[in-house]
C-alpha cells in the first residue's frame, strides 16, 4: 500500500468522552458570492464590513513536476473586494502598479498583518518575469486598505495606495507576520529560490529562517521604513513553515502568539506536533503536548473564555498526519487532505487538549484557506475574539474563504495533483450553544523524558538515561543558545524500557549546550547543560 496506516492502541494515544470544556456546535454555511473565483494562500484585509484579497493562486496544489510547478499563469493577478452583506465583489489588476509591487503582490504564502488601515506584506513566492525564474520576493509592502477598497469599488486609479521597500531580511515565504506592543514578529518560513523539485535535484536554493525577526515599522511618513532590526535564531524549534500562527491571550492576561505544528522536521520530512508560544519575553517550546489533528496551514479561530481563563482555538479541515476513522485515531505519514474540525483549549493552568469536533468539513478542503473574522463582535488588539462578553446563544464569528479542495486524501503522493484545485466557496461560521455537547479529547502529553548527569559538568561526557515507553527510533541534537546546531544523528541500540549511556558534548565549543531528544519522530525533549 502507498499509505501506511496505523491504528495506535497504546493509552496516550487513545481519546475519551469528557464533558465540553466548549459548550457551542461549529455550524458552517455555504455563501455564495458573486464574481469571487477560487484562490488559496492568499493575503487579506478588511475595513467597515468589506474584505480586501490581494495573491495566493488560482490553481490547486503544486505539481510534483519542477516544469509544471507553480506556472504564472496561475498567479492571482487580481485584487478583489467582498461585501460579505450584499454578496457582492469588486476586482482590479495588479498590472498597473510599478513592477516590483505588482510581482511581489501575485505571489503565493505572503506574510502578512493588518495594523489599523495599514495591511503590512513581506516575501512571498512566485514566478518573477523580471527575474526570469521563481523567487521568494524580499519586499516590505504597506497597503493603505480604506482607500484602495474605495479605489476598486469605483474604478479609479490604484497606484498611490502601495509603498514597498526592498532589503533581504525579507526574503521570507511561508512563515507568518504577527505583532506584539509596537514590534513586528516575522515568524519562522524559509527563501526558496528557483523551481520546486520533490527529488532535491539542484533546481532551487532553500535556507530555512529558522528565526523570529523582529522590527518596528514607521509607515507615517512620506517613505515606508523599518528599524530596530533583531532576530532570535532557534534551528530546533523555530524550523518551521505552512503552518498555523494562533493569537493568544495568556493565562496570566498577556497577549502574544503560538506556532501551532508546521513542516519540515530536521531529520524527517514529518510536521512537527509540538507548539511553540511567542511571548515579548521570549518564545517558549511546549514539548510537553502534541496537536495531531491540524498540521498544515489552514482556517482558524481564536477565542477567550475571560470567565473560565480558557483559550480556545478551532482548526477547519486542511492536511493532517493523524485523522480519525471509525473512532480510531489514524497515523499517516503522507499527511494527506483531511476533513476534520478540530480545537485545542489551553487552561488557566498552561496545560493543553485537544478535541474533535463532531462536525466535519463538507469536503477534503481547507488547506491554504483563511478564515475572516467578523469585527462586529467583540475582540481583543490581536484579534482574538472575546467570548465571555457574547450573551447571544448563537452568533457568526466569521467567515472561511478559500484553500485547496482535493477529490482524493493522497492527490499529491499518488502524482495526481490535477485532483485538486482552489476553493471559490465562502463559508460563514457560527457558534450554537449546546450544553450538552461532548468531545473526544484526545491525550497528546509526551511520555518521554530524560536526565542528564552531572550537570554542570567539567568534561565533555556526560551520563544519559531515559525510560523507554515503548521500543522506538530516537534521534538527537546538540545546539547552542545562540540557535545553532552543533551535531546530530541517530542513538543506537535503544529498546524498551531504561537505557543508560555516556553521551559526548565535545561538538558544541560553548559553555551551554542544549541536548534534544526526539522520540519516535514525534516527542521532544529538551535539556540545556552547563559545561563549567
Amino acid at each position: 500500500m502507498k499509505n501506511i496506516l496505523i491504528v495506535f492502541l497504546l493509552a496516550f494515544f487513545q481519546s475519551t468522552i469528557a464533558q465540553s470544556t466548549f459548550e457551542y456546535d461549529v455550524v458552517l454555511t455555504p455563501v455564495s458570492v458573486s464574481g469571487l473565483p477560487g484562490l488559496h494562500s492568499y493575503a487579506f484585509a478588511q475595513h467597515n464590513g468589506k474584505w480586501l484579497i490581494i495573491g495566493g493562486r488560482k490553481d490547486g496544489l503544486h505539481a510534483r513536476q519542477p516544469f509544471n510547478a507553480f506556472p504564472g499563469a496561475q498567479n492571482n493577478t487580481d485584487m478583489y473586494v467582498v461585501d460579505i452583506a450584499t454578496q457582492q465583489s469588486w476586482s482590479a489588476s495588479v498590472n498597473s502598479l510599478p513592477t516590483g509591487i505588482k510581482e511581489q503582490l501575485q505571489s503565493t504564502n505572503m506574510n502578512f498583518y493588518q495594523d489599523g488601515d495599514a495591511l503590512f506584506i513581506i516575501g512571498g513566492y512566485a514566478y518573477s518575469t523580471t527575474t526570469a525564474d521563481h523567487k521568494t520576493f524580499n519586499n516590505l509592502t504597506s497597503v493603505d486598505v480604506p482607500n484602495l477598497i474605495n479605489a476598486i469599488i469605483a474604478g479609479t486609479p490604484i497606484t498611490s495606495y502601495f509603498e514597498q521597500i526592498s532589503n533581504d531580511v525579507f526574503a521570507i515565504t511561508g512563515g507568518q507576520l504577527a505583532k506584539i506592543g509596537t514590534t513586528f514578529y516575522l515568524v519562522g518560513g524559509h527563501r526558496f529560490d528557483g523551481r520546486y523539485n520533490p527529488m532535491n535535484n539542484p533546481t532551487f536554493t532553500q535556507t530555512y529562517s529558522n528565526a523570529i525577526r523582529k522590527f518596528t515599522i514607521d509607515n507615517s511618513g512620506a517613505s515606508l521604513n523599518y528599524a530596530n532590526y533583531e532576530e532570535v535564531v532557534d534551528a530546533v524549534h523555530l524550523h518551521r513553515r505552512d503552518y498555523n500562527l494562533l493569537p493568544q491571550i495568556f493565562p496570566n492576561g498577556e497577549l502574544g502568539y503560538t506556532i501551532s505544528s508546521g513542516v519540515f522536521q530536521i531529520a524527517v520530512d514529518l510536521p512537527f506536533l509540538y507548539p511553540v508560544d511567542i511571548k515579548a519575553g521570549g518564545y517558549f517550546p511546549q514539548t510537553q503536548f502534541n496537536q495531531y489533528l491540524s498540521n498544515y496551514h489552514s482556517g482558524k479561530a481564536c477565542l477567550y473564555d475571560a470567565t473560565n481563563n480558557r483559550m480556545h482555538n478551532l482548526f477547519f479541515g486542511g492536511m493532517s498526519q493523524y485523522f480519525y476513522q471509525a473512532g480510531n485515531l489514524i497515523q499517516d505519514n503522507t499527511v494527506p487532505f483531511v476533513k476534520t474540525i478540530s480545537r485545542t483549549t489551553r487552561f488557566a493552568d498552561g496545560s493543553l487538549l485537544e478535541y474533535q469536533l463532531p462536525i466535519e468539513m463538507p469536503n477534503l478542503k481547507g488547506a491554504g484557506a483563511e478564515f475572516i473574522p467578523n469585527e462586529n463582535l467583540p475582540h481583543y488588539s490581536n484579534e482574538v475574539i472575546q467570548l465571555s462578553n457574547i450573551t447571544a446563544d448563537e452568533f457568526v464569528i466569521g467567515h472561511l474563504f478559500g484553500g485547496i479542495q482535493s477529490s482524493s486524501p493522497s492527490a499529491f503522493t499518488d502524482n495526481q495533483t490535477n485532483l485538486t484545485s482552489a476553493d471559490p466557496t465562502v463559508y460563514e461560521v457560527k457558534l450554537v450553544k449546546n450544553t450538552l455537547l461532548s468531545t473526544p479529547q484526545i491525550d497528546g502529553k509526551n511520555p518521554f523524558s530524560f536526565t542528564v548527569s552531572p550537570n554542570p559538568t567539567s568534561n565533555d561526557t556526560v551520563r544519559i538515561q531515559f525510560d523507554m515507553a515503548y521500543s522506538a527510533k530516537v534521534n538527537y541534537i546538540i545546539s547552542t543558545l545562540d540557535g545553532k546546531i552543533a551535531e546530530e544523528g541517530e542513538i543506537e541500540d535503544v529498546s524498551a524500557g531504561i537505557n543508560s549511556m555516556n553521551f559526548s558534548l565535545a561538538s558544541a565549543k560553548s559553555e551551554f549546550v542544549i541536548i534534544t531528544f526526539i522520540f519516535d519522530d514525534k516527542f521532544y525533549v529538551s535539556q540545556k547543560v552547563i559545561k563549567k
